[in-house]
């Protein structure tokens, strides 16, 4: 008896000791979990691309949506070609960022000409280029 009072006085301040909690802190805060921050990011992301109108800058549009998870940059003839890509749903729960996760904005000589699934960018590209 006095053995497993002995054992249950020394086990159970180091148990107390051994359990806490981790709370990681980004710079907007609490970080809640990978699957909530990219959800919302998807989500601020498919509100944002909602609103845009053909014919928008490129330096508008990159300084509405912020950095792109992927971006192309291409000459085609005389015309330059930028397509951005940013994260608007998930379809894989890898973590990581695909482009058939996004949507693309496409700018040619600076100015938006089209949008879509990321998945099916350079599907169109291909087509159009025959």
């Amino acid at each position: 008896m006095k053995k497993s009072i002995l054992a249950l006085l020394i086990a159970a301040p180091l148990a107390l000791t051994l359990s806490g909690c981790v709370i990681k802190i980004n710079d907007d805060g609490i970080d809640h979990g990978f699957v909530s921050d990219s959800e919302d990011r998807a989500y601020n992301n498919r509100k944002k691309i909602a609103n845009v109108q053909l014919g928008a800058s490129f330096m508008d549009m990159q300084g509405k949506l912020g950095v792109a998870d992927f971006s192309e940059t291409y000459t085609d003839s005389d015309d330059t070609v930028r397509v951005l890509y940013y994260r608007t749903q998930r379809k894989h729960k890898d973590g990581l960022t695909t482009k058939d996760e996004c949507t693309f904005l496409q700018f040619i000589n600076g100015k938006l000409v089209e949008t879509g699934n990321g998945g099916d960018y350079l599907k169109n590209k291909k087509i159009k280029a025959n």
